[in-house]
């Protein structure tokens, strides 16, 4: 599974790496809404949930499921604006008066996406103006819940007064917490936009898209961008531009704006405290069904304690040398076991650390 990009005739000043600071409060949002998925940052969550004022955090609760059920596209407007070729904005003022540029159906549009009733990929009919697809979208935001749900009818009822409700919420998480935080947190995001722009430019798209994450590649020849995730999309760069957003905030989300006539967004955290290459969602896929076979477990159990050759697992398990053998071909597959020679004898021996790491590989594939 993955998310790739076609990037067939892109040129090289139609890709920019610029940070966002409504991207970054976005994350900032989702951050203090799921502090479990960020544990590098509960020291910053704690101090930012004891002085909040009890009215905003109330407001905070109020359409939570746009940073923290979803990543919204709204944190990302720029992206949607016609022309393909917006970039960010330098202060959030910025950002917000490009969000303020989007029509009303793409930003109910783009805050619906929590109730999963619109397309995403692909072109999709105007729910402001068909009375089924909105019963539709009311019924899913029902099933999330009464808060959910009055959101969705506000929302369809009166877009105008959402847009400013949002508005004026994000300008006061600004005062409250934001803006001091930007200012400590945009010098690494400028640095390393700058990093990735001079890898562009000496050292060509590869070597800079692949410095965005290990779970990034790049196939010049064909002309695609591939992201490896638990998910599958595609999109076209056509006329477009390709952006690279970096978070401060983001670890281990790793976001790809894939939407239907808006310009792709590879939204990126930087100086991730992750593994310098976690394995590939198929890589992981290979770890789990291999250890899902009984017997392979009783193996695992065995070559945990010590090293075993093939004959004393044998032994061990009443069973066939051949059947130990295929057993044991998969879990080298899928990297779980490691062998070694001495003499004549094979010895097999589990790689705790992989093991070790299957847990939090599995959260961070979830979470990327």
């Amino acid at each position: 599974m993955s998310v790739s990009i076609d990037i067939v005739g892109l040129r090289p000043e139609r890709l920019a790496v610029v940070p966002s600071p409504l991207a970054e409060l976005g994350m900032a949002l989702h951050a203090l809404s799921e502090p479990g998925h960020h544990p590098g940052l509960q020291g910053w969550v704690t101090s930012v949930t004891a002085r909040l004022d009890s009215h905003l955090a109330d407001r905070m609760c109020e359409a939570d499921f746009l940073w923290r059920t979803t990543f919204s596209d709204l944190f990302l407007p720029f992206a949607g604006v016609p022309g393909g070729c917006t970039m960010p904005g330098a202060t959030l003022a910025e950002d917000l008066d490009l969000l303020d540029k989007l029509t009303d159906e793409q930003f109910v549009d783009a805050a619906l996406e929590f109730t999963c009733a619109l397309p995403y990929a692909t072109p999709a009919p105007d729910v402001l103006a068909d009375a089924e697809l909105q019963r539709r979208a009311l019924e899913l935001a029902a099933a999330r819940g009464p808060q959910q749900l009055r959101f969705g009818q506000r929302l369809l009822e009166d877009p105008p007064r959402i847009r400013a409700w949002l508005r004026q919420f994000l300008e006061d998480c600004d005062e409250a917490f934001f803006a001091d935080a930007w200012s400590r947190l945009r010098h690494q995001l400028t640095a390393d936009a700058r990093h990735k722009t001079d890898l562009l430019r000496h050292k060509g798209l590869t070597e800079a898209l692949t410095a965005v994450s290990p779970a990034v590649s790049v196939d010049e020849t064909a002309g695609r961008i591939t992201i490896d995730k638990l998910r599958q999309g595609h999109t076209v760069i056509k006329e477009s531009s390709l952006l690279l957003v970096p978070t401060s905030l983001g670890w281990p989300h790793l976001m790809v704006l894939h939407r239907h006539a808006w310009q792709p967004v590879l939204h990126y955290p930087v100086g991730s405290p992750g593994l310098a290459a976690p394995p590939s969602v198929d890589q992981l896929t290979l770890r789990m069904t291999a250890l899902s076979h009984p017997v392979r477990m009783q193996l695992c159990r065995n070559l945990a304690r010590s090293t075993y050759t093939t004959s004393e697992l044998v032994q061990i398990h009443g069973m066939t040398a051949p059947e130990i053998s295929r057993h044991l071909s998969v879990l080298k597959k899928a990297g779980l076991i490691t062998t070694r020679r001495r003499g004549r004898y094979v010895l097999h021996q589990l790689d705790v650390t992989a093991v070790a790491r299957l847990g939090s590989d599995f959260l961070e594939a979830l979470l990327r």
